[in-house]
């Protein structure tokens, strides 16, 4: 028995020591820049059959597009451990198949980068893709990194040949020179910025922020952005009673182009025309980057099964669009009324835009849950953008009924917090049932709300939501305004909305 015991431990540790050294190590050559191709070497051992296919990914989580990033592949050999090609064949648009996959030591590919080259079809946004230039790399994990199927949860070393004189910045650890990755979602969840930047940081209670910048001209730096930003950081971690995560990193480029923003769990990243600095501009930057440190929350904190263990190869859409983008975009905009960063008056200019773009710009049939469950399809990418404006609108109504619900207890804010301390980042929430734990945990009540407002597109009642904190919305000229006769009931919760903690 004992020896049969010691031969089981053995074996528990062998397998144990043997999946410990499928390491995926990376090497990426960006010294070698003129052709705008990625050159990438990956080192391995051990594949067996079942890792056979070289998956590129069809999309990555936040983007709601396909990307198929097979499409930017030019050049993809699998070499033994003499330097000898072995069979490798596409099959499919992100697939290669491998004809010996136990004998690879090496797989090498160019992939070209995505600002400079031109596709028919699916277009890839900018701020989820990648560059390469003579003064900077920006790399987003998807459009540079695949993986053997089944080891997509393995490690990832990744070293870079870059230029003494550049700097870079990501959420990565660096360790004995290698940026390492806890798996293909975590490299894909961390994006890096190379080349001439500026750089600030601060600490906000016991969270570090840093600040890369690329500024083609240099005319945006991240001292300025930072300056801008701090009150912004300092209501957020009040708004969340204190930032969920030890170190946050922003990375901003600037240069010809305006394509926004990405979020992502422990950083975010925006691409923007370069312009003069000025105060508006800093408020400008403040506003969207106030959106994606939000993520913070959702989806980092609060998530479906669906996010958590994430398709590269299928695309499958969450129904939780409304949550993760419409939630995030009202707290954004809330909490700097809430902390006094925005006037009143410019918080119901905000929404007054908001209301008038989901009425003349988009579909009055398409529901929250539709845009969610059709986002990678052309039509759902046609209404896709909704989701900030309605999505934002009904997050702010949704808030409204639970602090009359609650007799001014509980709003919103209140509700999210309590489920970001409930899940977290590795606990996600099951798909199918959000809607019904969301009502449990709030009021019977809030399921019809649901059912009209997010699974339908019934019209927003915006006057009869907003009447109950004192505010009237004007249906004909679509404003918002502090109701002069309102009830001391009224007022009452509005103070209540106004401070939301």
């Amino acid at each position: 028995m004992k020896k049969i015991t010691l031969f089981v431990l053995l074996l528990v540790f062998n397998t144990s020591y043997l999946l410990a050294q499928k390491v995926l190590e990376y090497t990426v050559n960006l010294n070698d820049r003129a052709d705008d191709l990625f050159k990438v070497e990956l080192k391995v051992k051990g594949l067996t059959k079942e890792n056979k296919i070289y998956q590129f990914a069809s999309t990555a989580p936040g983007t709601y597009q396909v990307m198929d990033m097979g499409r930017f592949v030019r050049k993809f050999e699998a070499l033994d451990a003499k330097g000898k090609q072995i069979t490798a064949k596409q099959i499919s648009t992100n697939q290669w198949e491998i004809a010996n996959p136990e004998k690879v030591a090496t797989i090498r590919y160019h992939i070209a980068e995505t600002f400079d080259t031109p596709v028919t079809e699916n277009k890839i946004y900018e701020m989820c893709g990648s560059s390469l230039e003579k003064d900077h790399a920006l790399i987003n994990g998807q459009t540079v990194f695949g993986y053997p199927q089944g080891m997509q949860s393995a490690p990832l070393k990744i070293k870079f040949l870059y230029p003494q004189e550049w700097i870079y910045g990501t959420a990565l650890e660096m360790k004995d020179g290698f940026f390492l990755a806890n798996n293909y979602d975590h490299i894909v969840d961390s994006p890096i910025l190379f080349g001439s930047l500026s750089k600030a940081s601060t600490k906000i209670r016991s969270t570090q922020v840093e600040l890369y910048t690329y500024s083609k001209t240099a005319k945006i730096t991240s001292e300025k952005l930072l300056a801008s930003m701090t009150n912004m950081l300092v209501a957020a971690d009040a708004f969340l009673n204190g930032l969920p995560v030890p170190r946050y990193t922003f990375l901003f480029f600037f240069e010809d182009r305006n394509a926004g923003a990405w979020e992502h769990s422990y950083s975010s990243e925006y691409i923007i025309k370069e312009q003069d600095w000025s105060e508006d501009f800093g408020k400008k930057m403040t506003d969207i980057a106030a959106h994606e440190f939000f993520h913070i929350v959702t989806p980092l904190n609060i998530h479906s099964e669906i996010i958590e263990k994430f398709n590269f190869v299928t695309p499958t859409p969450s129904e939780h669009l409304w949550l993760y983008e419409g939630t995030t975009e009202w707290a954004s905009h809330k909490m700097q009324i809430c902390y006094s960063i925005k006037t009143l008056d410019e918080y119901f200019k905000d929404l007054r835009r908001k209301v008038i773009v989901d009425e003349r710009f988009y579909d009055k049939t398409y529901s929250l849950s539709k845009i969610s469950l059709t986002s990678y399809t052309p039509e759902g990418q046609k209404q896709y953008g909704n989701i900030y404006n309605r999505g934002a609108l009904v997050a702010g109504l949704l808030d409204i009924r639970l602090l009359e619900l609650s007799q001014g207890k509980r709003g919103l804010r209140d509700v999210i917090n309590e489920f970001a301390k409930e899940y977290g980042p590795s606990k996600s929430f099951p798909e199918k049932e959000w809607f019904d734990i969301f009502v449990k945990r709030t009021y019977p009540e809030i399921a019809d709300f649901f059912n009209r407002y997010v699974k339908n597109a019934e019209p927003l009642p915006l006057k009869e939501y907003y009447d109950k904190i004192g505010i009237i919305f004007d249906e004909k000229e679509k404003t918002f305004s502090l109701n002069p006769q309102a009830t001391t009931e009224q007022i009452r919760l509005r103070e209540r909305w106004l401070r939301n903690n």
